[in-house]
């Protein structure tokens, strides 16, 4: 059964008890492909139809619902929803440690991106459950966070005295170690801000741009991860999920890793290029109309210079900021698999 729900349908449903098969549901950005291809017709087809019908989900997102993206694991702790989905990076006001689930510059290729996912599950697991009384159901990735610019750009280094809006707290330390201005803007607010010059370029992936527009107000795209794959966690109410049972809980996993995970994971690297095929004319697009976007080829001097200053610079400051014994954790997980140390 499938319900698309308004705001106030929404808290009407809150307010009466709910079963522990009738599943509310809240989903990340309804415009994005992430959302469309994968999540709503999981939800709303794929688990209900496998459950034999014992479960229904009542499904909405984040936008629909008017929240602020860092109240939505905040409120899915507090149980007034069962289920959230959102970028991990939006939460990071409440755990810094959370950061080091979605590092730049680490990851060229989905299954490089993969492979840090996996290894970071743990810690982001013991995250959601300690600090948003939340069970991690799934981890998949917008594709990279590229730059787009306003501006003529042809390296690395005319990003310095740029204003530029940074998707994360990492991407916003390493823009200032360029000598770039890091400016907060949030993502529907983008088009107009590069286009009042509030800032010079702004970083998204590069399907995110494409869906919402900013090739109409950019002229240059910059294919450098500097803000990791920008990865989107899918939890459950800890207290919701305990009181399931264990066929239950099985199902939900088992599905959600077959169905909706994976897919989005194998589709991730195809992505990527056929947007920035769609984003430059540079290709076929198979999603509309191609633009004409200046594409950027980073060089390897660029790409090194950017790696170092993340591993001397952003890293340390993360590892400072997240206490405790995090950058242990992250350098016996994360860190091994791609072969970088936070001393």
């Amino acid at each position: 059964m499938k319900h698309i729900l308004g705001t106030a349908a929404f808290a009407a449903l809150m307010a009466a008890p709910v079963a522990a098969e009738d599943l509310s549901v809240v989903g990340s950005w309804s415009s994005l492909p992430l959302h469309q291809q994968y999540e709503a017709p999981f939800w709303t087809e794929t688990l209900p139809e496998a459950s034999g019908g014992e479960i229904n989900v009542s499904l909405t997102t984040h936008g629909q619902m008017n929240l602020g993206v860092a109240d939505v694991f905040r409120l899915l702790g507090d149980g007034v929803y069962d289920v959230a989905m959102t970028v991990a990076d939006y939460a990071v006001a409440d755990e810094p440690a959370l950061e080091g689930l979605d590092v730049p510059l680490l990851a060229l290729s989905a299954d490089e991106a993969r492979a840090m996912v996996d290894a970071a599950r743990p810690m982001v697991e013991d995250i959601y459950r300690d600090t948003f009384n939340s069970k991690v159901l799934a981890i998949a990735p917008y594709p990279p966070q590229v730059v787009f610019c306003n501006a003529e750009v042809s390296e690395l280094a005319d990003l310095e005295g740029k204003k530029v809006r940074a998707s994360g707290r990492m991407t916003a330390k390493f823009l200032e170690a360029l000598g770039a201005e890091g400016v907060n803007v949030s993502f529907s607010e983008v088009p107009g801000a590069l286009q009042k010059g509030v800032v010079d370029c702004a970083v998204t992936g590069a399907g995110s741009g494409y869906s919402a527009g900013w090739w109409e107000v950019s002229t240059h795209l910059m294919a450098i991860p500097l803000g990791g794959w920008d990865s989107v966690v899918t939890a459950m109410n800890m207290d919701n999920w305990n009181s399931l049972d264990a066929e239950t809980q099985d199902l939900i996993t088992s599905q959600i890793k077959t169905e909706f995970e994976e897919p989005a994971w194998n589709a991730a690297q195809d992505a990527l290029v056929n947007d920035i095929a769609c984003l430059t004319g540079n290709g076929d697009c198979p999603a509309g109309e191609a633009r004409d976007m200046t594409l950027v080829d980073v060089s390897e001097a660029d790409f090194e210079k950017a790696r170092d200053i993340l591993i001397t610079e952003v890293l340390p400051d993360w590892a400072e900021r997240a206490g405790g014994d995090w950058a242990e954790r992250w350098n016996g997980s994360v860190g091994d698999v791609v072969g970088v140390t936070i001393e």
